[in-house]
């Protein structure tokens, strides 16, 4: 728990300044894969896990999206046994704080969720580190289950790259997913409990906003 305190006073104290590069941009959201990057159509719920950043904003974007039957934060990249928040935290165990996105692909398609995941659910041309967060564990990434998925994310990427979409280089890793490991209860929800936590409220709170404000369509409340 003591880096979880150590983040909470540091949200206090940087807030100010960094609130302009921590939150994500306001612009139109950014187009959906094309269309011979669809994925294949597949019975029944499915999974991805994606990284970009702290769990706690990845999380509570993608609890507010019709159709995501379940979102999970926990740990990707690395092995069981270090998979606890302080061995994470060091930076050192290869694991990046992940979230577990099950959807139901009828309500809403995986390039819909890499469509969000790209346009306000982080950014993807910072390399080891999201607003205030540095380190490898705040990486982005997409842990693939299948080579459908990593095919989509792959030409999803190459699209954006090739329409300068981004002012820099896209930095997301596709890696194939080994293992998720759900992290502590205390991290479960944590934005949705916590609403008035300062690092909620300066770094994932406007994340939520812009989803409501560029995916209305796709936007499910409390």
């Amino acid at each position: 728990m003591y880096r979880l305190a150590v983040r909470g006073a540091i949200a206090l104290a940087v807030a100010a300044p960094l609130a302009a590069l921590s939150r994500p941009s306001t612009h139109t959201a950014i187009p959906l894969p094309a269309p011979e990057v669809v994925s294949l159509t597949k019975p029944g719920l499915q999974t991805i896990v994606l990284a970009g950043g702290c769990f706690w904003g990845i999380e509570a974007v993608f609890e507010h999206i019709k159709g995501v039957t379940d979102a999970v934060s926990g740990y990707a990249g690395g092995s069981k046994d270090q998979a606890e928040y302080e061995t994470v935290s060091t930076g050192t165990t290869g694991h990046a704080e992940s979230v577990k996105v099950t959807f139901d692909p009828t309500q809403v398609s995986l390039e819909k969720l890499l469509q969000v995941f790209f346009s306000v659910a982080h950014d993807p041309t910072q390399l080891n580190r999201q607003g205030p967060d540095v380190g490898p564990q705040y990486r982005s990434a997409i842990f693939f289950a299948d080579e459908d998925q990593a095919r989509v994310a792959r030409a999803y990427i190459d699209q954006l790259t090739k329409a300068k979409t981004f002012s820099r280089p896209i930095v997301t890793q596709v890696v194939k997913l080994e293992g998720f490991y759900p992290a502590e209860a205390y991290h479960q929800n944590f934005a949705a409990r916590n609403p008035t936590y300062p690092y909620i409220v300066y770094n994932d709170r406007p994340k939520v906003e812009n989803l409501k404000k560029q995916f209305p369509d796709l936007y499910r409340g409390e």
